[in-house]
């Protein structure tokens, strides 16, 4: 395993980490959790990635199960939640500082922790005040509740703003950003949020590197009944699925098979060639995906500047 700075922060996180949407705490009795992030911790990922959104708690509860079993020290894992909202109730949504600090203390008996490393707002909320956000993230680093804050799926614009209003009132800043990046969905990092990293060393946490599983190559002959799109009845996941994305994971695959690597591989060592990318986020459901996913890693150096070049030849057909 490689470990990277989260932005300008001296915290080194893994350059794969293991997340936990649509995987962790999904059936009653379910070891996957167990034994995924057993096989992540034992590969050198040192991240994990809950919400409390996901399963409305049920991925944090079934992650915390594991950090108990387990007993791993402390101060050799990282460990965040998100914040947005998962209840029917008005205050038990939005980044509100209620909702902010309750949610903290939420997320902490569900995984049994003292702490969080990190701390994001999940998605914007515009009816609450950027400054009541900073100023409350910042309360919670003061009481020792979390490390570092940041977003996900904020504009450059107001990530700015958040900066701005830290840096008046001299409090911490966003550390990291979590957005979707992979080689099929790149305008964000490779764009919009470009000036933020140069200007404040802004973090990334990027999640679905693998395009919900179109860059493992499994979809290119139709849908296999055991997959994620195909138990679904989510259509935005569906409509991922088209022939233009497809063809273009064939290319991919056909490249990656000259590399002698699998088309996962490739699409996550192409993630980690960008230094803007901190970390990527992969699901798995068997300790397997987790050793495939890892030894990306070890792949960084066949992407030379020929390889970039013909990858993007590809992604820009």
């Amino acid at each position: 395993m490689k470990y990277r700075n989260l932005g300008r922060s001296g915290l080194k996180v893994s350059a794969i980490s293991i997340g936990s949407w649509r995987t962790f705490g999904q059936q009653e009795n379910d070891r996957t959790t167990d034994t995924c992030m057993r096989a992540a911790y034992d590969a050198g990922i040192n991240f994990f990635d809950g919400a409390e959104g996901y399963g409305r708690g049920a991925a944090e509860l079934a992650m915390g199960k594991v950090f108990q079993a387990a007993a791993w020290p402390r101060d050799t894992f990282i460990v965040s939640s998100k914040v947005l909202g998962a209840g029917d109730c008005p205050t038990q949504r939005g980044l509100s500082r209620k909702h902010l600090v309750e949610a903290c203390d939420a997320a902490l008996r569900r995984m049994g922790l003292d702490y969080l490393d990190l701390f994001f707002c999940h998605r914007p909320d515009p009816s609450t005040p950027l400054e009541e956000i900073v100023h409350t993230m910042n309360e919670l680093i003061a009481r020792g509740k979390i490390f570092y804050w940041g977003t996900s799926e904020f504009s450059a614009s107001d990530i700015q703003e958040l900066y701005a209003i830290a840096a008046r009132d001299r409090l911490n800043g966003p550390t990291m950003e979590q957005t979707c990046h992979n080689m099929l969905s790149r305008t964000r990092v490779e764009g919009e949020l470009l000036p933020l990293f140069r200007k404040h060393g802004l973090g990334t946490t990027i999640y679905s590197p693998l395009a919900v599983g179109l860059l493992t190559g499994k979809y290119n002959d139709g849908i296999p009944a055991d997959s994620a799109i195909a138990k679904t009845s989510e259509d935005w996941l569906k409509k991922h699925l088209t022939e233009a994305k497809i063809a273009k994971v064939r290319l991919l695959g056909a490249l990656a098979g000259e590399l002698g690597i699998l088309t996962s591989q490739l699409a996550l060592a192409w993630c980690l060639k960008n230094p803007d990318v901190s970390t990527a986020i992969i699901g798995a459901t068997k300790p397997a995906q987790v050793a495939e996913n890892v030894a990306a890693v070890d792949h960084i150096n066949l992407l030379t500047s020929d390889v970039m070049v013909r990858i993007s030849t590809i992604l820009d057909s």
